[in-house]
């Protein structure tokens, strides 16, 4: 088939698009330009590149029929952040494709509460991102039982690998949290450690969009988790981190409002918006209708990542 992926280049992409060309298609890769994937990867050279300015269009109201011209049969849309800006993209694509697969987030749903959370539980986000992620499910989702409209939703957790700091620890991406580990160093975390994290390999995020792709008949309509099988608590996390040093975890508690004040304000407040969440989803639904299981178990994507980092010389063993 003939896949144009919007947002090509980014961390699921990477992955995504040799899947998608050693896989036969004929592949569109829609990026700004302005980076190369995270792996380099000789299917790039068999792909078409488009450069958009997908802000810019989706302003002057061009972006969705720049897409439909494009004449795919599938479209994968990575970089969807706005309701109106989904909106635009389904209308112009009603009618013209086979297959429209949309990036949402796991940040649809609120603070878990019965865990682990199903596709299903009600959506009650806390922040400006999840809203909005979440009101454009919502659209799609009414657009394909209401009018057809062939849409699949992919909710990925914390997305990690090779390339890019995973979130940390202590929640939030700040590298220097992996080195106090690496050294042995007294690590302070929020509360009791206690709140979870849940990750997921980009490779696997890929997966299940292929998943999706080969299995259009039970896929259309529906929205599924991509999460590694477990969540990790922020203690737990810094343990694993600190043995793959060959350290023991020197660690220490402190009331939230009372970490902060340790902390950078922005790392504070990535930190506080991954923890108020909590995340432990379940990715029963994609196993049952799809036949997919995550890979990589959390500490194993993580690891990755971290040896990356270590390479790059972000961590000094």
């Amino acid at each position: 088939m003939r896949v144009a992926v919007i947002g090509a280049s980014g961390h699921i992409g990477t992955y995504l698009i040799p899947r998608l060309v050693d896989a036969g298609h004929d592949v569109i890769a829609v990026s700004r330009g302005k980076r190369d994937p995270y792996r380099p990867h000789g299917a790039w050279q068999q792909v078409t590149h488009v450069t958009a300015d997908r802000d810019a269009e989706d302003a002057d109201g061009t972006f969705g029929r720049r897409i439909a011209d494009l004449d795919a049969d599938v479209v994968i849309d990575l970089i969807c952040f706005t309701e109106t800006s989904a909106r635009d993209l389904a209308a112009a694509l009603t009618g013209r494709v086979r297959h429209f697969l949309h990036c949402g987030t796991i940040w649809t749903h609120g603070p878990s509460a019965r865990v682990p959370t199903t596709e299903d539980r009600p959506k009650r986000p806390i922040g400006e991102y999840g809203k909005q992620k979440a009101a454009i499910e919502a659209h799609l989702l009414e657009r394909a039982h209401r009018d057809g409209f062939p849409v699949t939703i992919i909710h990925p957790g914390h997305i990690t690998g090779p390339g890019w700091v995973p979130v940390n620890p202590a929640g939030n991406v700040n590298p220097a949290v992996f080195q106090t580990l690496a050294d042995g160093s007294e690590l302070a975390l929020p509360n009791f450690g206690m709140e979870t994290v849940q990750h997921v390999h980009a490779d696997d995020v890929a997966r299940l969009f292929m998943d999706a792709m080969a299995n259009p008949s039970v896929a259309v309509g529906e929205s599924f988790h991509s999460v590694a099988t477990t969540a990790l608590t922020l203690r737990g996390y810094a343990e694993a981190v600190a043995g793959w040093f060959g350290r023991e975890a020197r660690l220490t508690f402190l009331p939230f409002e009372r970490w902060r004040e340790t902390v950078s304000e922005q790392d504070a407040n990535i930190t506080y918006d991954h923890i108020a969440y909590s995340p432990h989803c379940s990715m029963e639904k994609a196993e049952r209708l799809l036949g997919h299981r995550p890979r990589y178990a959390p500490l194993e994507a993580i690891s990755e990542a971290v040896d990356w980092l270590v390479r790059a010389g972000t961590i000094t063993p």
